[in-house]
């Protein structure tokens, strides 16, 4: 009888075990998972934005991604030799975005895309992977080649415990500005006159054109807007990351999977698109990393087996 009770003691000591590190995994797996995918809808959003309104696959995207994480970096580094104080580095990092997103996108909308409205989309997507290439040679030809490291933000606002497991306040930051990212475009698209001329231009641009509502003008803001927030993405990741050259090539990659699965276009699709991509990660990597990279692609072929277009993919208009 006493051995019986020792090995049900024992059952069950071995049950709690598992029961508490099942619970500790899944803790993490959302955590991670929401994280992820705040940061990947950051890096996206414009990139689906741009899309939406210009039909343009803009691989250029990963660009300005980088060159927001070189800019926030190399400002918050810059700021902080002169010994002042670390709070100041959080308004930092939307001004390093909002200056190098509105230049290169003003430089590249203007400079090279204008000429190519109305071409056909595969000379588009050379056209943006051109300036892709350009603007990571740019990045070095101003960074230089080395590394920056900015990890003074994420390390001022120190760590929190959840079930026993530290994290990051920063992260949590992030998840922050995603969702009042999210929230502003839903608001301006659909409860500001600027935003509702883009809805309409998205729906049929030349019918847009002929009521007097100026599709150029909306290019042009519509590619700044997705340029910056592309930029903001980059920014916000480079005090938690070593800013190295070919970031932005990752990105590109991870974004083009989050609109693919959400819906080209779609920014709810966006939203949904990376908290997929971004618990699939999550889960992988906690529960069998080999598989970080092929869940990925594994739940992209799986939404699209059934969804061609997306999930939340735009209504395209058929002229007869």
């Amino acid at each position: 009888i006493d051995e019986g009770r020792t090995r049900i003691g024992q059952a069950r000591f071995l049950a709690n075990i598992f029961w508490s590190c099942s619970m500790l995994t899944m803790v993490a797996i959302a955590i991670d998972g929401l994280g992820f995918a705040a940061w990947l809808f950051l890096s996206s959003v414009g990139l689906t934005l741009i899309y939406g309104v210009m039909r343009i696959l803009n691989i250029a995207h990963g660009g300005f991604y980088a060159l927001g994480a070189y800019s926030a970096a190399w400002a918050i580094g810059l700021y902080t030799q002169g010994g002042g104080p670390i709070a100041l580095t959080y308004l930092l990092i939307p001004i390093a975005a909002l200056v190098a997103g509105t230049i290169a996108g003003l430089l590249v909308e203007r400079g090279i895309l204008r000429f190519m409205y109305g071409r056909d989309e595969v000379l588009m997507v050379l056209v943006t992977y051109a300036i892709f290439l350009i603007l990571e040679d740019v990045t070095k030809l101003i960074w230089g080649t080395e590394s920056y490291v900015s990890y003074q933000p994420a390390l001022w606002l120190g760590t929190v415990d959840i079930f026993g497991l530290p994290y990051t306040v920063y992260k949590f930051l992030i998840i922050g500005v995603a969702i009042l990212c999210g929230l502003l475009l839903f608001w301006g698209l659909n409860h500001t006159r600027v935003g509702k001329l883009l809805l309409v231009v998205i729906q049929d641009r030349e019918i847009s054109s002929a009521l007097g509502i100026n599709v150029t003008l909306s290019f042009t803001v519509t590619f700044l807007i997705g340029a910056t927030l592309g930029a903001l993405g980059g920014a916000l990741t480079a005090p938690e990351v070593s800013v190295v050259p070919g970031i932005g090539s990752e990105i590109i990659v991870m974004a083009f999977a989050v609109i693919v699965i959400g819906g080209m276009g779609s920014i709810g699709g966006a939203m949904i698109g990376a908290l997929i991509v971004g618990f699939a990660r999550a889960a992988s990597v906690h529960l069998y990393p080999p598989a970080e990279l092929f869940a990925i692609y594994l739940v992209m072929a799986a939404v699209l087996a059934f969804k061609p277009y997306g999930l939340f993919a735009l209504a395209e208009s058929r002229k007869i």
